[in-house]
């Protein structure tokens, strides 16, 4: 299990370990010429790395993504140009494991301070469906939850809590890579910080009192906001939102949304509502958005994460029946 590595204020000017790479000092000026106007070069892998770095590091800070809006995380593929590119950053923050173009496009840009965030808090796996008494066997290989870690579970920012650890250890890392403004990011890691709290009380009170504690989605990307929240996670089609259940899954899901009285079944914007308007069609079952927010686009319920958050929440009361 990765364990979590946050740094003290006082000890920002020492080496810190992150995943396999170690990040050095750097003034804030790119010897790769990647930093415009004095500030530092980040890149990030995709929406949820992105968020962080421009919230802990604002105006110090020029960040670019490499998952551009609408495209879906899993399936990105990196060009030799956008590699070359990659290797001007002065930070490259990213997640192993979700994105496997990513890590071979990292390995290869020859950037000092990169910054695993799955080795910024505990990862764990997480099985598509949240029952004990499951049966697995049914589901077929393609819902285990692996995306190449060992099967570990890598959509840990859809809990509030363990996107907080997260956020600490990137600010301290921003602070490592750019002493001048560390005082920055760490102020500016300690607001973000007690947002992601209150956001956790949010779901926290709001999903307390429920009809159901179990929620069908196409996406199997929820097992730490259920863990989090004692909820029960039933994923139609694993780690591939487009993928067509199985005869067995279906006929197992029907089962299961009687018992625990599922009202409705979840799809995401950026994979659309294929295989839950098909589970739904063969139980009788709603459709509504639970956002695993891997990027933001124009159909989104909400322009940042806070809020998309928010509306997955307020969905999850909805067809949870919360009282």
């Amino acid at each position: 299990m990765n364990v979590r590595r946050l740094i003290p204020a006082a000890a920002l000017a020492g080496a810190v370990a992150l995943g396999a790479t170690t990040l050095t000092a750097c003034s804030g000026a790119s010897a790769a010429g990647g930093n415009t106007d004095g500030k530092l070069a980040l890149t990030a892998s995709f929406y949820p790395m992105q968020f962080l770095a421009e919230r802990i590091g604002k105006e110090h800070v020029a960040v670019t993504t490499l998952t551009k809006p609408g495209v879906e995380p899993h399936d990105l593929e990196i060009t030799p140009k956008q590699t070359g590119r990659l290797g001007e950053s002065d930070v490259i923050l990213y997640l192993k494991t979700l994105q496997p173009a990513v890590d071979k496009a990292v390995a290869q840009s020859g950037v000092k301070n990169v910054v695993d965030a799955g080795t910024l808090t505990a990862l764990e796996a997480h099985a598509a469906s949240g029952h004990d008494d499951h049966d697995h066997a049914a589901e077929g290989e393609e819902h285990d939850h692996d995306h190449g870690g060992a099967g570990k579970d890598p959509h840990v920012w859809l809990d509030p809590a363990k996107y907080a650890e997260i956020a600490k250890g990137v600010g301290a890392a921003l602070g490592e890579a750019d002493p001048a403004h560390a005082a920055d990011y760490e102020k500016n890691t300690a607001t973000l910080v007690t947002e992601l709290g209150s956001l956790d009380t949010e779901f926290k009170d709001g999903l307390k009192n429920t009809a159901s504690k179990t929620f069908i989605t196409t996406h199997a990307a929820f097992g730490y906001l259920a863990e989090r929240y004692g909820l029960d996670q039933e994923g139609i089609s694993g780690i591939d939102p487009e993928s067509e259940p199985s005869p067995a899954r279906m006929k197992d899901l029907q089962g299961v949304a009687a018992k625990d009285k599922v009202t409705t079944v979840f799809f995401e914007t950026l994979a659309g509502d294929k295989t839950a308007n098909a589970l739904a069609k063969d139980t009788g079952l709603k459709t509504d958005v639970l956002d695993p927010l891997e990027g933001i686009t124009d159909k989104s319920q909400g322009a940042d994460y806070f809020e998309v958050m928010r509306s997955n929440l307020k969905n999850l009361q909805k067809a949870l029946g919360a009282k």
